[in-house]
């Protein structure tokens, strides 16, 4: 990042499509987001999602401008068949480790490699990615489910951290989700605001997989009401959870927003922001891809402070080299550690004839 040149806003976009529009161009290169999200709308084959990050690069003029994707396997993935592998869910990872916990250490490294080789090439450097919340039995049974790697805090620290460092080993930053913990949570943030009802006790227990990644460069929030914390507001517009949060677990890295758009929150979306960043949050992430909202979004979160700009110019410099490692063979080595899925064939861990 040039030293000249203003820092970027404090947000991270999404686009409309799957090639950038001319008024997107010209919003990007006035506006300087921080970075951009991908989603399944986004993705075509390979060289049209590269052609489309290196556009926004070049419109808003930093090489290490970062750009995100959802990549968790399982039910949230991006990328998928047939340009990229089918990744297992957590969760399945998970329930490895009651027979095989060293295995399942195993494959939660390998799914970090998986995830790595799948984003790199295309020039994604962030992966929403791994999933931090510990599975509670009451909990929503979709929203988390086989998301989340187990109902142990400790075996989730143990196979996220796993995922967490390969990935990290790999060149890509990760963004450890939904902190302080999303897995006791009886409703859906995308749609409704949750409520948890957990004593100090309990959130503390569900902090152990953060403490396990606090080398990592970004953790991402929850939209939910921790009633022992802050009953008032959400974590991501909470300053009484955020900072407890850092407080507890020493991270001194970055702290996204989940998404501005979601349900969970109310309010415009400038004001949204503004509240994210109020409450801790160094950067917000508006997705859905239409200008208005990211220019409100930007408007409400102000430029990225000068410490968040240090954090993300330490981690691109010292960065590792991506390894050129090919993804349907880790998922292939993955798939195999794991009892098959009954739809996987063949043809999805198959890399698809040019």
């Amino acid at each position: 990042m040039s030293p000249n040149r203003p820092p970027p806003a404090a947000a991270v976009l999404g686009c409309a499509g799957a090639a950038l529009l001319p008024e997107e161009r010209a919003f990007f290169a006035a506006a300087n987001p921080f970075g951009l999200i991908l989603f399944a709308r986004n993705i075509q084959a390979p060289e049209a999602v590269r052609r489309l990050i290196l556009d926004f690069r070049t419109l808003v003029g930093r090489p290490d401008a970062p750009v995100f994707i959802d990549q968790e396997g399982g039910r949230v993935q991006r990328l998928r068949p047939p340009h990229w592998p089918a990744l297992p869910a957590p969760g399945l990872i998970g329930a490895l480790a009651a027979s095989d916990k060293a295995a399942a250490i195993e494959a939660a490294s390998l799914l970090g490699q998986a995830i790595a080789a799948s984003v790199a090439p295309i020039g994604v450097d962030v992966a929403c990615a791994p999933m931090a919340d510990v599975r509670a039995p009451d909990a929503h049974a979709h929203v988390i489910g086989d998301r989340a790697y187990a109902s142990d805090p400790e075996l989730v620290a143990c196979l996220a951290a796993a995922t967490e460092a390969s990935l990290r080993a790999a060149g890509i930053a990760t963004t450890p989700k939904h902190a302080p913990g999303h897995g006791r949570a009886t409703l859906d943030s995308h749609h409704d605001l949750p409520h948890v009802s957990a004593s100090l006790e309990e959130l503390e227990a569900d902090l152990a997989p953060f403490k396990a990644m606090t080398a990592a460069p970004i953790w991402m929030t929850a939209h939910i009401v921790y009633q022992a914390l802050d009953p008032s507001a959400p974590a991501t517009c909470s300053r009484l959870c955020l900072d407890w949060l850092r407080r507890e677990t020493g991270y001194r890295g970055l702290i996204a927003s989940d998404d501005l758009a979601m349900k969970a929150l109310g309010g415009a979306v400038d004001e949204r922001a503004r509240a994210a960043m109020a409450a801790g949050c160094d950067f917000v992430l508006y997705c859905p891809g239409d200008i208005q909202g990211g220019a409100a979004a930007i408007d409400g979160a102000g430029p990225l402070a000068p410490d968040a700009v240090a954090l993300w110019a330490a981690w691109t410099a010292q960065r590792p080299t991506p390894p050129a490692d090919d993804p349907f063979a880790l998922a292939n080595r993955l798939w195999a550690m794991l009892e098959p899925a009954p739809n996987l064939s063949a043809q999805v861990l198959t890399r698809p004839h040019a």
